[in-house]
């Protein structure tokens, strides 16, 4: 059949009604304010009583013109508060529909399980979506990968000319992108790297100079010198951030004024680099 205007409903709505323990008095509480006597329909030995005649309603306050018994049975609907109404159209409740209290009102959590679920909006299918802690934390930031630490195993000696760092013994490769052959980082996934360099050498003359550089693709991009002022073993550091490429690589190489020992070991001669979370 034809209509004009909105769509008749095909739900119910479902209106709040109230039980009292009676007793010999004409007074009463009401578990919702009201106006008025019109705003409920009260029931007296579920016999409906007339609004104003037969009882006064305002606020919570239900007077009654006549005492009603301890045996009687006495409840009230209330008009014009809904316990249920129809369900809202889809997509139809908005941000102005909801309240605080949706978020506030809910119990404290104070640890997170790997499998609680969150809300999420999925884009690419205009749908809320569930998703894991555990998926949903995996998805932030990336991680600090390919990552690399290695050191010089044994001692190598450094002279005048430009000789790269072998530095064959690793601590940790998260990816295997380090070369412990060619003494070469490879990333292989682009991004922001910050680079540590350090060695010590075994004790130069006064005055010497000690260089340390970081090659990327077979070219010096930063350099690092120490100008010794005492015959003692001294430690050259260099730290940067690079940008690279998917298929740049890095390398380490040295040389001083005067041929000398660069000293092994992780915590003399090393060098490393990670990838910085964006």
């Amino acid at each position: 059949m034809s209509y004009i205007g909105t769509p008749p409903s095909n739900a119910f709505t479902s209106l709040l009604k109230q039980d009292f323990s009676t007793s010999a008095t004409t007074g009463y509480t009401l578990d919702h304010a009201v106006n008025n006597a019109n705003d409920i329909a009260l029931f007296i030995n579920f016999v409906r009583q007339e609004p104003t005649a037969g009882y006064a309603a305002s606020g919570t306050t239900l007077t009654l013109t006549s005492a009603t018994a301890s045996s009687d049975d006495m409840y009230c609907v209330y008009l014009g508060q809904a316990l249920q109404t129809v369900n809202p159209a889809n997509a139809s409740v908005g941000s102005s529909q909801l309240s605080p209290i949706a978020i506030t009102g809910q119990t404290a959590e104070a640890t997170i399980a790997t499998d609680d679920t969150i809300l999420i909006h999925d884009t690419s299918a205009s749908a809320l979506r569930k998703m894991t802690r555990a998926n949903f934390v995996s998805g932030i930031g990336g991680t600090n990968t390919p990552a690399f630490l290695a050191y010089l195993g044994s001692s190598q000696s450094i002279g005048t000319s430009q000789t790269k760092v072998n530095m064959n013994s690793e601590v940790y490769d998260t990816d295997g992108k380090y070369d412990t052959s060619s003494y070469r980082f490879t990333p292989t996934i682009a991004g922001k790297y910050f680079v540590f360099v350090q060695y010590r050498i075994e004790a130069p003359g006064t005055n010497d100079s000690q260089v340390i550089k970081l090659f990327e693709n077979g070219g010096e991009v930063v350099k690092g010198e120490f100008n010794s002022a005492t015959n003692r073993d001294h430690t050259v550091q260099l730290s940067t951030v690079r940008v690279l490429d998917d298929n740049d690589y890095l390398e380490v190489y040295s040389y001083n004024s005067n041929t000398k020992t660069l000293n092994p070991g992780q915590g003399n001669t090393f060098w490393g680099a990670y990838k910085i979370i964006e």
